[in-house]
């Protein structure tokens, strides 16, 4: 990243910094939320789609010690911030991000050769938004030449036999997601994101599993903010403690 203009910004309570550009895209509580819904184990290979600044991928390495995560970033200036990332948290060896793009991916990232997949796609339809000036920006929030479509089906081609899709998004698209994943897909578990107490959810996270044959389940969820506006206390054990997600 050489001398970028950047922030230094702390994760979970501090255990993880991360450097990221002051401008344009940044990530917030969605690839922290995303890391605590990956229920990885100590050895198991995780693959992270669209990676980003690496924040998903650290959030997850930091909590689940043994845990081997590639992410795969298609923008080199963004992999750049990811790699210093790090290092800067001294987990290399134990996370890499690679620079390719999901419909070309590199030798690196091989089909059928991660238990989990973890992903937090464009929320936005290239169709339905217009992009946003900083190119960071508008790669992260609005799909490209790669749908939602061919996101769910590379995660499908890179897992192993029974491994586990999670991924985050916008709650007014799941009627598409779960129709994405019916035939590759099963055991589906949707887990809403609430703002408030009594508020529309407008995120959820999903987790399901590759070849799955089981219904799809509706979680309690997670109430991220009291009235006040202050996170709720399961909020905060999971944004600051670093508590996994149970779906």
């Amino acid at each position: 990243m050489n001398d970028a203009p950047h922030t230094d910004d702390l994760l979970l309570g501090g255990r993880v910094r991360l450097v990221q550009p002051p401008d344009g895209y940044r990530a917030a509580i969605d690839p922290v939320l995303l890391a605590a819904a990956t229920a990885a184990e100590p050895g198991e290979r995780v693959l992270d789609v669209g990676a980003g600044t690496a924040a998903a991928s650290l959030c997850l390495a930091a909590r689940v010690p043994g845990v081997r995560v590639v992410g795969l970033e298609k923008h080199a200036e963004v992999a750049a911030f990811a790699r210093h990332n790090i290092d800067l948290n001294g987990l290399q060896g134990q996370t890499w991000v690679v620079v390719g793009d999901l419909l070309n991916p590199p030798p690196m990232v091989a089909p059928a050769s991660f238990d989990r997949v973890m992903m937090n796609p464009p929320y936005l339809k290239a169709d339905a938004a217009t992009a946003p000036p900083d190119p960071w920006k508008a790669a992260a929030n609005v799909e490209g030449e790669a749908t939602l479509a061919h996101w769910i089906a590379f995660a499908a081609a890179m897992l192993k036999g029974r491994g586990i899709l999670t991924l985050v998004h916008r709650a007014d698209r799941v009627d598409e997601i779960l129709a994405l994943l019916y035939g590759r897909f099963g055991c589906t578990v949707l887990f809403p994101l609430w703002p408030k107490q009594g508020e529309a959810a407008r995120r959820v996270l999903i987790a399901t599993q590759r070849g799955g044959k089981g219904p799809a389940k509706l979680a309690a969820g997670l109430v991220l903010h009291e009235a006040d506006g202050r996170y709720t206390q399961a909020a905060e054990a999971v944004l600051r403690d670093g508590a996994a997600l149970s779906l």
